[in-house]
């Protein structure tokens, strides 16, 4: 078997990469939902990984856990941080694979600054009207509690250009942050200000590389982000145990990829929470923790 597994259902497709459990591509009638990427290509910034056991940075990759300091491997040298966890180049082995599921297994056996054991599952499911939904889960198989934090970081696209896109947020909230890209106070009110998309607006030239929360919620307790342009839209949903959206607007990224599509990045806790402890989970000996977010092609209002 090789690393894609091509999943279909009704006018969807997606295509899932073993190496990291990522979301290479989804489409509705061939029509890109997200930036993916090919077979013969490798990710670039982090396109459709998933993130674990911690999103997003630890700054100089220290933290401090049950009493005993840590040290993570500097990953992002130019802000002297440990960025997106440890799994989002691994192989992962396919336990399930089906024409519209597809199941993916890691055990994450300790690493150095992170000696701790979880059984890693990433389940991805199309449904030919509500589209994909992904499903991550930990399980703590080692002997002591273990924190643990998640998160994926899917582009998504529409057929307008970034800045003639609209954006809806559901954040009432966003995380001030340093020159790193690390918290710098508490979360502060988006109203009236350039990062207020609770109503839907044109994005312009806003540069967002921001994590929000104060997360707005519907019925069935899930946050709806919704990106529409030029006669398309996509939104995407994250259940109650995803307390965070960063959003980046791929700003930065070299040529072609320049603005190329809005990452929306579901997380189950801000930047720094391993060293901060803010909405970090732990998972006690045998526990087993779960998280849910979809994508899915809307009808454009």
């Amino acid at each position: 078997m090789g690393n894609a597994i091509e999943l279909a259902a009704g006018d969807y497709r997606a295509v899932i990469d073993r190496r990291g459990a990522a979301l290479r591509r989804l489409t509705w009638q061939g029509q890109d939902l997200v930036w993916g990427y090919g077979s013969d290509a490798e990710p670039v910034a982090y396109q459709g990984q998933l993130l674990a056991p911690w999103p997003n940075r630890i700054a100089d990759g220290r933290y401090v856990f049950a009493g005993a300091e840590h040290r993570l491997e500097i990953t992002e040298p130019e802000r002297t941080t440990a960025l997106h966890g440890l799994v989002h180049s691994e192989p992962w082995l396919p336990q399930t694979v089906a024409p519209s599921v597809t199941r993916l297994g890691y055990t994450l056996d300790g690493a150095p600054g992170y000696p701790f054991r979880l059984e890693l599952t990433a389940a991805y499911e199309l449904d030919p009207v509500s589209g994909l939904t992904v499903t991550i889960s930990a399980h703590n198989t080692g002997g002591s509690p273990a924190p643990y934090g998640t998160g994926m970081h899917p582009y998504l696209r529409v057929s307008a250009p970034l800045d003639e896109a609209t954006l809806r947020l559901p954040a009432r909230l966003r995380l001030p942050v340093d020159g790193r890209l690390l918290p710098s106070g508490a979360p502060e009110p988006v109203a009236g200000t350039e990062h207020d998309f609770r109503s839907p607006r044109r994005i312009g030239g806003t540069v967002l590389d921001t994590a929000f929360t104060g997360l707005d919620r519907d019925e069935e307790g899930l946050a709806w982000t919704v990106l529409s342009g030029g006669g398309t839209a996509v939104g995407l949903w994250a259940d109650r145990s995803y307390s965070w959206l960063q959003v980046f607007s791929a700003d930065g990224l070299p040529e072609a990829a320049h603005r190329v599509g809005l990452a929306v990045e579901p997380m189950t806790c801000p930047p720094n929470a391993f060293a901060s402890g803010d909405d970090l989970d732990v998972l006690s000996p045998e526990q087993t923790l779960g998280s849910r977010f979809g994508i899915r092609r809307l009808a454009q209002s």
